[in-house]
């Protein structure tokens, strides 16, 4: 494979990687994940790309402005606020490349200031684009620091001249003073509002703020293994933990029994609830609770499961999480973790609460960065071979449904 070079490696830091040919950095990823895990389980060979450059499906550029006054764009310099000006990534979709700089170029016609941390003075914060691998469909956020957007459609207008191409865009308002890119409130500005993509069959809504894997190649390698691990046979009833948008959970569907799913983010269960019905799928219910709170109460109540699917943020499961699923005890865990070090801590919990590991493999959703994906999965050690699942009817639970 040829390699790419970029100009800008040393300085923003977001893909340090890149001095090495790809072969030779997927090598030392797998290396890490066999030395952090150890024998405590089947360690498979790691899923790279093919082609691994411009695989970013989200996109967030700041803005700022250099010494001679002149607006810039691009992603912070590695641990300081200082904005590397970028016009080109190699690893971001090349579209919302295009769209930021444009953006960039349209700032000064429109006299719009750029959002100076230091003074709390201006308007233009980040811009965030997030495209539809499958579907082609683009969403624009532009994150505003008040909701007074002078000429607001004559600028979406000459955008939209400029990028036929995109379907939507949305005006964030972000009255922060922290680093979080995104604020609570928004106004549609031009479409829908949101995209849609297609992963493994299945049609997917996507707003500004829903989470949904930013590597769509390698999603359906690490979901595709999460699947494959979890072993349905049609008769399991699975829990799908930190569901968000119900992506797992869905893609369960085709082969459980019946599948819960439950998320505390209120706007990500209303986006898998229409995800559900617009992909005709029946047999999966959202709870907007806390999933560890959620396990008790099923534990409380006598409900078994068969298959638990967790995919935490990189800092991993708290003890309080974990020590619910224990409660809980499901026969088989299939735990995606995008952070190894924090997953290999929770597997010796789990481990020392009555599960094994039996299988890990590492996926690189992340080319030329330090990151690497694992889907792990564990199964309890007292599992019995003619384990009878209680038949319980979630609505005669004490537990309500989440609603669109």
């Amino acid at each position: 494979m040829t390699m790419m070079k970029c100009a800008l490696a040393g300085r923003c830091g977001g893909c340090g990687g890149m001095n090495l040919p790809y072969e030779n950095s997927l090598q030392q990823k797998e290396a890490y994940i066999r030395e952090l895990y150890g024998k405590c389980g089947e360690i498979e060979p790691i899923a790279g790309m093919h082609y691994p450059y411009h695989y970013r499906n989200k996109v967030s550029a700041a803005f700022s402005r250099d010494k001679k006054g002149n607006i810039i764009s691009g992603i912070y310099e590695e641990n300081t606020h200082r904005v590397v000006n970028t016009d080109i990534c190699l690893l971001e979709d090349k579209n919302a490349d295009a769209i930021i700089v444009t953006i960039r170029g349209m700032l000064r016609s429109f006299k719009i200031k750029v959002y100076d941390e230091d003074t709390g003075y201006g308007l233009l914060r980040h811009v965030l684009v997030r495209t539809g691998h499958q579907t082609g469909e683009i969403l624009v956020v532009l994150v505003t620091a008040s909701p007074v957007f002078p000429s607001s459609q004559n600028f979406v207008k000459a955008l939209v001249k400029a990028h036929p191409e995109i379907t939507s865009i949305v005006q964030n308002i972000n009255t922060r003073t922290d680093s979080m890119v995104l604020g609570e409130k928004e106004h549609v500005l031009y479409g829908k509002g949101y995209i849609e993509d297609v992963l493994l069959g299945m049609r997917f809504r996507i707003s500004a703020r829903s989470f949904y894997q930013v590597n769509p190649l390698q999603t359906k390698e690490l979901y595709k293994t999460a699947l494959l691990y979890a072993g349905l046979t049609g008769k399991e009833r699975v829990l799908d933990a930190y569901s968000g948008i119900g992506t797992i959970g869905m893609l369960a569907s085709k082969d459980a029994a019946e599948v819960i799913g439950v998320e505390l983010n209120k706007s990500a269960v209303k986006d898998a609830i229409r995800n559900a019905k617009q992909n005709g799928v029946k047999n999966i219910t959202f709870y907007q609770k806390d999933a560890g709170e959620f396990m008790v109460q099923l534990s409380e109540q006598h409900v078994h499961i068969d298959v638990v699917f967790m995919d935490p943020p990189r800092s991993g499961s708290d003890e309080a999480f974990l020590s619910s699923l224990c409660k809980l005890k499901p026969d088989r865990v299939i735990y995606i973790s995008c952070g190894p070090d924090t997953q290999a801590r929770d597997l010796k919990y789990l481990m020392k609460h009555g599960y094994a590991v039996r299988r890990i493999r590492p996926v690189d959703m992340f080319p030329w960065t330090g990151h690497v994906e694992t889907v792990c999965a564990l199964s309890k050690l007292s599992e019995a071979k003619h384990h009878i699942n209680v038949q319980v009817d979630m609505d005669e639970l004490d537990l309500t449904a989440a609603e669109e």
